[in-house]
Parts: C-alpha cells; sequence; structure tokens
C-alpha cells in the first residue's frame, strides 16, 4: 500500500498512477473482508465532520456507513446546521474544525472551498462532490469496472455520453487517464470538457498510455467500447429554458437499446453515478414528460433495467472507495 497518510483526496490529478491505484486495491480488500466477515476497525476513536451544502443519498451514506463500519463517529452538518458561510466563512471553519476533528468531508459548489478546507484546517479532507469534480465516485466506477469487465484497466475503452464538462465528465476523464483507459468523450463539442482538463489528462495520458478521445460523433465514440456511462442532463433548480435546450441538444447521446447494440461489445456494461432519469416516477422525470413528452432522459428504463445490478454495484462500490479513502489518508 503506497502511504497516503495526512492526504487530503481533492482530485485525481493530485495523485500518481500508483497511488491512486493503491486506494483502488485497498477498496478491494476491504470490501472483500467485509462480505468475509473479517473487517478490522482501523478508525476506532476517529473524529469525522461531513460538510453538505448539497443534498446527497449515496455519498453521504457511504461516508456515515463507511465510517460506522470502522469505528470513527461522524458530525453532519447541513446547510442550516452550522455557522458556515452565513456566519462563518470557510477559513475560519476550516480553523475550526481542524481542531476538533480527525478528518472533514465536503460536499458543496467550487472546487476553491474544499481546497481551502485542506489548505487551513491541517487535517485529510475529503472531496464528495464539487462544480468541478467528483474523485468518490471515479474510485467506484473504476472498482466496479475491474469487478465486471474482467480486463485490466489499461485494456479497457469507456465512453462518457452527455454533459462532458461536468464534474463526473471531468473525473471519468481524469481517473481514465491515470489508468491509462482508453476514454471517449462523446459529446456535443459546446459540452466537450474544457481545454484545461483536455491538457492535463493528456498530460496524464503522456505517462500512462491512455488514450484520450473527445467527439461528438456517437457512433464512433461507443464502437468497440466496454463501458458506456451517463449522467443527468438537468437539475433541479435550473430554469426550465435550459432544460428545453439542454435536451435538444443531448437527445442524441441517450443511452439506449440502439447505443448499446452500436457498441458491438454484447458484453458492454452501463454505468450511472445516480440519481438517473430513466423514468416518470420522480418530481423531474414528470416534469420533464410534460415539458418534452419524453419518458426518460439520458438513459432509458429498458438499459437502466438490464443493467441494474451493476449500476447498483457501482453505487455499493461508493460506500468500499470512501472507506479506502478514510483508510489510507488516516493513517489507519
Amino acid at each position: 500500500m503506497t502511504s497516503l497518510t495526512g492526504r487530503s483526496f481533492l482530485k485525481e490529478f493530485d495523485f500518481t498512477p500508483a497511488e491512486w491505484r493503491s486506494l483502488l486495491d485497498l477498496a478491494a480488500q476491504l470490501k472483500d473482508e467485509r462480505r468475509r466477515g473479517v473487517e478490522q476497525q482501523r478508525l476506532v476513536g476517529r473524529t469525522i465532520a461531513l460538510i453538505f451544502e448539497k443534498s446527497s443519498s449515496r455519498t453521504r451514506s457511504s461516508f456515515e456507513v463507511a465510517a460506522f463500519h470502522q469505528g470513527a463517529h461522524t458530525t453532519y452538518f447541513d446547510p442550516s446546521g452550522s455557522h458556515i458561510r452565513g456566519k462563518e466563512s470557510i477559513v475560519d471553519t476550516a480553523l475550526l474544525f481542524g481542531r476538533m476533528f480527525d478528518a472533514i468531508e465536503y460536499r458543496g459548489f467550487g472546487q476553491d472551498t474544499v481546497e481551502d478546507l485542506a489548505k487551513y484546517s491541517g487535517v485529510p479532507v475529503w472531496n464528495g462532490l464539487t462544480d468541478e469534480w467528483h474523485p468518490t465516485q471515479t474510485l467506484a466506477d473504476q472498482l466496479t469496472i475491474l469487478e465486471r469487465v474482467g480486463k485490466p484497466l489499461n485494456q479497457v475503452s469507456i465512453a462518457y455520453l452527455g454533459d462532458a464538462r461536468n464534474n463526473v465528465g471531468n473525473s471519468v476523464l481524469a481517473g481514465g487517464a491515470l489508468m491509462g483507459m482508453d476514454v471517449r468523450m462523446v459529446a456535443p463539442k459546446a459540452l466537450h470538457n474544457t481545454d484545461e482538463v483536455v491538457a492535463q489528462a493528456r498530460g496524464v495520458a503522456e505517462q500512462t498510455g491512455a488514450r484520450i478521445t473527445l467527439t461528438d460523433n456517437v457512433a464512433e465514440g461507443v464502437a468497440g467500447a466496454d463501458v458506456i456511462y451517463t449522467d443527468v442532463w438537468v437539475s433541479m433548480g435550473e430554469p426550465e429554458e435550459v432544460w428545453a435546450e439542454r435536451i435538444a441538444l443531448l437527445r442524441p447521446y441517450q443511452v439506449n437499446a440502439a447505443l448499446m447494440t452500436a457498441t458491438g461489445n454484447p458484453d458492454a456494461i452501463a454505468l450511472h453515478c445516480l440519481p438517473a432519469y430513466h423514468d416518470r416516477n420522480t418530481t423531474v422525470g414528470e416534469k420533464v414528460f410534460q415539458l418534452t413528452g419524453m419518458d426518460a432522459l439520458e438513459i432509458t428504463d429498458e438499459v437502466f433495467q438490464a443493467q441494474r445490478e451493476v449500476i447498483f454495484d457501482q453505487a455499493e462500490n461508493r460506500m468500499h472507495t470512501i472507506k479506502a479513502v478514510m483508510v489510507a489518508t488516516l493513517g489507519a
């Protein structure tokens, strides 16, 4: 195990390929120990602050359950549960929490916030999601690929479809570059990753042998892919005029049965970081149906149900990989 004691976990590009792979290996080990009933508690007596400025199902559950399994205590702070930002700056919060907690998780908005927490707290800080990056998701994705595809990551081709400039798109590209993967970002040109992120990924790829492709051609992007990955197109809180424009732009990138067939790979799997708008059984799903007549957005219910076991393996793996980050960086 490569030592990451005392390190923060803020984005993929902060790690070497060996360091990143060590986290995947540790996650697999911890998952196996849990399944066999021989897990050892390595974080007994540790205290962890969980700061959530955005709502969550998987991230909060993963951090709380992983900490419980390892014997640590968590304190949850939602936007109304502390003085953060309202009466106390992020820097002052970092200085305070660093004196009381052994580590801090942050899920919220700008990357600068989680960077400031790490800079001023003096304890490991973990990025549970920012607008720019989602590194705990990437670890879970790659653990799932290792389990389900059955090939080394540097032999795996992954095609990400949809809005590639978002946090998940950036992390898929960065994590794939670190692990030497064949990464295809398949999106309208207006929604490609930024030039800065692409340049960073290509720099890493020169060292790892990763193949990086940005294209707006769906057929070319998915041909031969082992993994098809997508994420939501719209979010609650965005004005409806943005929804209509975004949906119209992204319709050709929907993950449906025809697209899975177009891979030419009968063993291709589909991943989704969730939540997914694959039916009308959510507020967003019904609202989109009333607006567009579409009963699914980024992934059809047909594909979602066919890939359900894989997708929920991926969701469960958030917990195992987050546990690995905790154990590795707290030095237990």
